[in-house]
Formats: C-alpha cells, structure tokens, sequence
C-alpha cells in the first residue's frame, strides 16, 4: 500500500493546531487490546453464528417499523406474500449496506491508520487496538455474508435485485471524486469511518433487540453491537489524537464535511428502497415514495447521533460544526 500521510512535509501543524504530546489515553488503548481475546466475537461466538437456531418461517426477516413506507396504504394494500418479499430483500439489502461499509470504507480506513497515513497514530498500543479492529471488521462481513445466504436458502430466493451501493458510500465516492489532493480523500474516508464506527450501534440495538425476526438476525446484530461497542471508543480515542495535529487547512476541510458524514450516515435510502418495491411487484412505487419523503422526518433512518456529538465537544469545535445537534430524538429511528 502506497502511504500518503494526510501530515505533508510542506504542511506541517503549527502551533495554532494544538499540542504535539501524544493527546490519546494510552490506558484507554491498552485496556481495550487487552479485553479483545475475551470480548471479540470472532474469539468467542463462532460456533453460534455458524450453527444457528432452527430458522422459523412465520417470524419476519426485518422489524417492519424499520420499513419507511410501512404505515402506507398502498404498501398495506399489497398481498402478504409481497410485503413479505419486501421484508426479506430488505434485510438481505441491510446486510449488503453493512458489507459495503465494512469493504469499501471501514477496511481501507484502518488500512491506513494501519500505515501511517494520519499522525499521532505510531505507537503501540494505538497500532494493536487498529489491527484488532480490522480484524473485527472483516469478520463481520463473513457474520453478514452467513445471514445472507441463510435468508436465501430458508426463503428459497431465486433472484433479487441488483442493490445500489449504500447512500453512505455514494456521497462519499461523491465528494473523494471532487477532491483535488490526496489527503483530503483520506480524511474523507477517515470522517465517514469515525462517523460510522461511532454511531452504529445506535442502529444495531433497534436490530437486537426486536423479537418480531429471526433469532439468528438478532443475534448478528447484538453480536456486530458487542464489537462496535470497543471500535466506537477506538475510534474516538484516534480522533483526538490526530484532530489535534491536523495543520489548520485540514482541520477547516474535516469541520466542513462533518455535517454530510452524519447526514449521510442516517439517510434513508430512496435509491434501494424503489428497487426493492419495485422488484416485489407493490404497484403506485412513486406514489409510496414521494408521500413517505414528505413525512416529517422521511429522509432519516437513524437519528441518534450523542456520540458524534460527545466527540465534537471533546475535539472543541461544537460552534463550528454547522449542524443543529437538537434534533437527535432518543430511540435512534422511526
């Protein structure tokens, strides 16, 4: 891998950009690399997700709630068989979401923590907690790709739709195409990571906790929960480390795109979902969509985002981050 630092030499922090003493608590670091042989789930739940409960067929694939258009009347007009096939694609679409992020956004982010790509990030203990989250991270694609084709064979799928990449990955595809200079589609990447790593557990408890779906559902989600729980801290603990060595011009650039991470981050989807009605045969797809976008709310899936605000605090820039941090509701989602 070609190593860029997101540091040039000709772009070296000055004093206006904080500190250069290592910022990270390195007892926080080692405490977590220390507790992952007993908490990863790649060490310790194995066997559950390879060896699963009996699937059951009445129970649904998908918590409805999580269904945007769920309540609408052309939606509830449609045969059970249809809504049911809507349920089960979007759960095998929220499993390819999941992947998408893991495999082209989370992975090449801790590659590059990895190799010395952003500053502050040398040490040890900082370098033992990165690669034992990637590590994590690869294993929950495979936790995910098992959920996938268990749904496929239990519900006998023969075909599905060819799922865009999630809205998430397209804005930041989006704004990394735009991007004039290296360190810039770094920092994007590490922003959507850190955004990521740290808000998703917010929307994998919604997951966890429903007993309306599949136990082994269920169980990957509280699962994926269990080793965000580490990653999210991780994360934060990175950013202010490197935040604080960022030069002035980088810090400016990874202040202006905070908002989109967020943003982007819990978006509904109106890209994939027309997909998926439209392939389970709903009829008036356009209808259902434009009316479930006008509800208050209808363009965000997951509204919970304290712990991207907490960070935006602990880094000190709350007054320059344009985003009103108000509208989080508790509960996370619809």
């Amino acid at each position: 891998m070609t190593v860029s630092p997101v540091k040039a030499a000709d772009e070296r922090p000055t004093e206006e950009t904080g500190p250069a003493e290592p910022s990270v608590g390195p007892g926080v670091l080692k405490r977590l690399a220390a507790s992952w042989p007993r908490r990863a789930t790649i060490r310790t739940d194995m066997n559950r997700v390879s060896s699963p409960e009996a699937y059951d067929p009445e129970l649904l694939d998908y918590p409805v709630h999580l269904l945007p258009f769920a309540e609408h009347p052309a939606f509830l007009a449609a045969s059970e068989e249809k809504r049911r096939q809507v349920n089960t694609l979007a759960w095998i679409a929220y499993n390819e979401r999941v992947i998408a992020a893991e495999e082209y956004v989370a992975n090449p982010t801790f590659e590059k923590l990895a190799h010395g790509v952003f500053p502050g990030v040398d040490r040890y203990e900082v370098k033992e907690a990165v690669q034992q989250s990637h590590v994590d991270e690869v294993w929950h694609t495979y936790m995910h790709m098992i959920a996938m084709q268990r749904t496929r064979e239990a519900r006998a799928i023969g075909s599905e739709p060819d799922y865009v990449q999630p809205v998430t990955n397209r804005a930041l595809y989006e704004l990394a195409g735009q991007a004039s200079e290296q360190w810039e589609k770094d920092l994007l990447y590490l922003l959507w990571t850190a955004v990521g790593e740290i808000s998703i557990n917010a929307f994998l408890d919604l997951l966890g906790d429903d007993r309306t779906i599949q136990p082994l559902h269920t169980l990957i989600a509280r699962l994926h929960a269990r080793d965000e729980a580490a990653h999210g801290p991780i994360l934060a603990e990175l950013m202010k480390e490197i935040y604080p060595r960022l030069n002035k011009r980088q810090q400016e650039f990874f202040i202006q795109h905070l908002p989109t991470a967020v943003t982007t981050f819990g978006a509904e989807d109106y890209e994939l979902w027309p997909q998926i009605l439209r392939f389970a045969g709903i009829p008036r797809v356009t209808e259902i969509i434009e009316d479930t976008r006008r509800q208050p709310g209808g363009d965000l899936m997951l509204t919970d985002f304290r712990t991207v605000h907490r960070l935006v605090q602990e880094l000190e820039i709350e007054d320059r981050v344009d985003f009103d941090f108000r509208v989080l509701r508790a509960g996370g989602s619809r």
